[in-house]
């Protein structure tokens, strides 16, 4: 999705195009409208549509100390999370979180690679078209 917003972008600034120093493309022209794109806050003729999926996202702690890092995560990215089930497996002492999700797969993606990138953190999840 990113190239076709770039596309569109480049398209559209081509007849007033600025200079590097004044803001041009070196400077984050695509990035700020691809988040804009991505929130669903205006369409490029009808060619910017974000698939929604339904999964389950399956979490093994094995380190409790990155406890606060997976819930300021979480917290991050609530607006896609649908349900949560936390349970401490002592007898192997993990612990286990379940989430069943409904979001884009950039946003699902971004959750579950900032929760893989945790020490202690495995991170497995199971995508479905809605």
């Amino acid at each position: 999705m990113y190239n076709i917003v770039k596309g569109y972008v480049k398209r559209t600034l081509r007849k007033r195009e600025l200079p590097r120093s004044q803001g041009g493309r070196q400077n984050g022209v695509f990035k700020p409208l691809f988040r804009i794109a991505e929130k669903g806050l205006f369409k490029f003729k009808g060619v910017c549509k974000l698939e929604h999926r339904i999964g389950v996202i399956g979490i093994v702690v094995e380190d409790r100390e990155n406890a606060q890092k997976i819930n300021s995560i979480l917290s991050e990215h609530n607006e896609v999370i649908v349900g949560r089930m936390g349970i401490p497996y002592r007898e192997r002492g993990i612990s286990v979180i379940s989430l069943i999700i409904d979001g884009s797969t950039d946003e699902i993606g971004a959750m579950t690679g900032k929760l893989g990138n945790l020490k202690g953190v495995k991170v497995r999840s199971a995508l479905v078209a809605k």
